[in-house]
């Protein structure tokens, strides 16, 4: 038989629709007789709206209905909802302001919906919409995050005058203050972690359907977590569960983007009861800059005490995040629900973490790939390198001397996390050899004759995969075999290109002998999936892979029951093995396939046992995993333009089993392109007085390219987990936790025979060659 079961690089089956431009996107998806919406968005980062007028736009040609936030409001909507909570102050809950799907007395970032128009076309609303005339009375504003606490700031909502959302605070503080104490070295540093946004291949999209005659509501929109959107857009439309279906077909990454709800979904579907037509609504690229939810922005200040010998003694980080005007669904998770990450590899027994969660008028920001990972790993790892050039200890030794030994595991951290399995010092040891550390002077020298500057940077991630820690979230499976003894696996978690197809595919082969073409992958329907949790946090695997297990160890048990009817035999006696059913110790059998067929013929049935073979099961993690790994990477600065060029980029990963080895390094490159286009040059800018958006397009955000980046070494340290059954831990987000703190490492290892101390993220050329140029006076 093929090649085509657990650990083999089985190239990606959906590519050969998806290259081919067969893959079916929301944008693809063209319903009869539908009509366009268009949001007219705020062009004030702060303002009141006195008035709306929306008379002309409702004559302009085309024009089917003109929606406003007072309509919004009288409609009753619900906010849109947030899902984790933190607290103001110890028993006191966090603000939590409105999130309407249309501003109506007030807008809080430039991008803030105002009014909705829907036509006949996309071009007729957008004219229409033109012919708005909003009156706004402007109002102060704060966009940068360090300003959002200092005194006399612009208070984005009156309910937070300070605007501050959440205080929290993780660790043992007097355990943390003993150490610093008594420590022989303290390093500060101050970071600025920049604000990104997502911009996936496929921008949002939304269709609404309203069916009256049943009363059900229909989005297609490209979704992480269908079943939850479900749920969030049922309470915002104020109806139960069930009257609310979501399609996501293909979808073109989603990276924490497309996890939430959007005031746009409930827009459509809003839209589509009035109007009683199917309604779309597409997010060009210059309305996803101002209406996405952007992602990190945090301003953090980090000591770390260390020993005589270099011992790390406790580490102190606290940190103002940025949330935007409004709370996204997850908003305040992704600066607050890993910061167990905090720890890395290292041994440090005492850390103390604290956020502060504040209000700004800018987008509000969301999860995007690592959500929180990344950003520890860049605080705990940057500090690591500046400690050993404070203290004079060579940074790979400052390391090796604190690393969690091989034979430590399970290892409760010094905040939050127990690691359930890894061997950080072979990952470290493995890459340095891989990328020829020990040479490296000598290559900084022959680009020093050159006239160029060379660094390198090493970084030891770590991520957790699965959570929560206190109570990981399960998953679904289902399979249903027809009488032909083809199979169709549905799925919880939901694909936006991670090969989910593929995977689940190799599952069936090594689990139930099937061959890809007997096997048909369905997820993103709420109809048709009995429920799922979702594709965020490199969960699918993890949670997914031993649930479909599950699943497919009740079809082999029932399929033996029925096997052993057929060849009158024992059913203890039945053995299973590479999709047959045979008596132990004789050449009788039957495939799975004519098991199937007997399955859906109650005459071949034996007595109790129902018609059909298809088994169910849910899968309840009962531990997250923690993906680990050791990136290096090096760089060449032109001195004089300030260009970084990446010169080479070395990984060994532990993701636990390695499934598919094909697939682990599709998503390594892609996490690793993403950290270093953070690193290097993505940043969402604000005007600090004015509060309007200036990288709003990609004239002024820059985005990396094939030609920004080298081939990529990548080498597997595989240690799998006893937290599943797989042993699978999760690789989607480990490139990402990795990339950042590494790439700004070997920029900042350059830079550092000119004296200087630490340059911030992105380090784009202007950055760049402004540091050289104040550091030679």
């Amino acid at each position: 038989m093929r090649e085509l079961g657990i650990g083999q690089s089985v190239p990606r089956t959906e590519d050969l629709r998806l290259v081919r431009g067969a893959g079916r996107y929301t944008d693809d998806i063209h319903l009869p007789n539908e009509a366009h919406l268009y949001v007219l968005r705020s062009v004030e980062a702060h303002a009141r709206i006195r008035s709306i007028d929306v008379e002309a736009a409702k004559a302009a040609p085309g024009v089917i209905a003109v929606l406003t936030g007072a309509d919004a409001a009288a409609a009753r909507f619900a906010s849109l909802p947030t899902m984790a909570v933190r607290e103001r102050r110890p028993g006191v809950p966090m603000i939590t302001p409105p999130y309407p799907v249309l501003a109506h007395d007030a807008v809080r970032h430039v991008g803030d919906g105002v009014a909705a128009v829907v036509a006949e076309s996309l071009a007729e609303a957008r004219d229409a919409a033109e012919q708005i005339m909003v009156d706004y009375e402007s109002l102060p504003s704060v966009t940068q995050t360090a300003a959002t606490v200092e005194p006399g700031a612009p208070a984005v909502w009156p309910e937070a005058p300070d605007n501050i959302c959440f205080e929290l605070a993780l660790g043992d503080r007097a355990a943390v203050e003993a150490a610093f104490a008594k420590a022989a070295h303290v390093v500060a540093l101050d970071y600025d972690i920049s604000r990104i946004t997502t911009n996936s291949m496929e921008p949002r999209v939304a269709i609404g359907v309203y069916d009256a005659a049943s009363q059900r509501y229909t989005l297609h929109a490209g979704a992480q977590m269908p079943h939850a959107l479900r749920g969030n857009v049922a309470k915002v439309l104020g109806v139960a569960t069930d009257r609310v279906r979501i399609l996501s077909p293909d979808v073109g990454g989603g990276f924490g983007l497309k996890a939430g709800v959007f005031p746009e979904y409930v827009l459509a579907l809003w839209a589509a009861k009035l109007v009683g037509r199917p309604v779309r609504w597409l997010s060009d690229r210059s309305d996803g800059f101002v209406s996405d939810h952007h992602a990190r922005d945090n301003v953090t200040h980090a000591e770390l005490a260390l020993d005589r010998d270099g011992k790390f003694l406790a580490l102190r980080v606290r940190t103002v995040a940025n949330l935007g005007a409004y709370l996204s669904g997850v908003a305040v998770q992704a600066p607050t629900g890993n910061l167990g990450g905090l720890a890395g590899v290292y041994t440090t027994p005492a850390i103390l973490a604290e956020v502060t969660g504040v209000f700004s008028n800018t987008n509000p920001t969301a999860p995007y790939r690592g959500a929180g990972r990344p950003e520890a790993a860049y605080v705990l790892e940057r500090l690591i390198d500046v400690a050993a050039a404070e203290t004079g200890i060579d940074r790979i030794e400052l390391r090796r001397r604190n690393v969690i030994p091989a034979n430590a595991f399970p290892y409760k951290t010094g905040l939050v996390f127990t690691y359930d399995s890894g061997a950080f010092e072979k990952n470290m040891d493995m890459v340095l050899g891989l990328a020829d550390w020990a040479g490296f002077e000598a290559r900084r020298a022959e680009a020093k004759r050159r006239g160029k500057l060379r660094g390198i940077g090493l970084a030891n991630a770590i991520e957790i995969a699965g959570g929560p820690p206190q109570k990981p979230t399960e998953e679904m499976a289902e399979i249903r075999f027809d009488a032909e003894g083809h199979a169709t696996v549905f799925m919880g978690t939901a694909s936006q290109g991670q090969g989910h197809e593929t995977m689940f595919q190799q599952l069936a082969f090594s689990a139930l002998g099937l061959l890809p073409e007997q096997v048909t992958v369905v997820s993103g329907d709420t109809d048709l999936v009995f429920d799922g949790r979702g594709t965020v946090g490199s969960r699918s695997m993890m949670a997914g892979g031993p649930a479909f297990g599950e699943a497919a160890d009740k079809i082999v048990a029932k399929g033996k029951r029925i096997a052993s009817h057929l060849l009158e035999a024992a059913e203890v006696d039945i053995e299973f093995k590479a999709g047959a059913f045979a008596v132990a110790g004789t050449d009788r059998r039957v495939t799975l396939a004519e098991v199937a067929k007997a399955a859906h013929d109650p005459k071949r049935l034996p007595p109790g046992v129902e018609p059909g073979l298809d088994e169910r099961a849910t899968f309840f993690p009962k531990a997250p995993t923690f993906p680990n790994g050791s990136h290096v990477c090096e760089v060449e600065i032109d001195p004089e333009t300030g260009v970084t060029r990446i010169v080479g980029y070395w990984v060994v990963d532990d993701v636990g089993r390695v499934l598919n080895p094909l697939l682990v390094k599709g998503q390594l490159h892609g996490g690793i392109v993403q950290g270093i286009g953070q690193a290097l040059v993505e940043q969402i800018r604000y005007d600090p007085d004015s509060g309007q958006m200036l990288s709003g397009s990609f004239m002024d955000y820059c985005m990396p390219r094939a030609d920004d980046v080298p081939s990529f070494e990548i080498k597997t340290n595989e240690v799998p987990t006893p937290t599943n059954p797989l042993g699978a831990k999760g690789a989607g987000e480990a490139g990402t936790v990795g990339a950042l703190p590494c790439v700004m490492n070997a920029i900042n290892d350059a830079l550092r025979p000119l004296g200087i101390r630490h340059l911030e993220m992105p380090a784009t050329p202007l950055r760049v060659w402004e540091a050289i140029r104040d550091a030679k006076g």
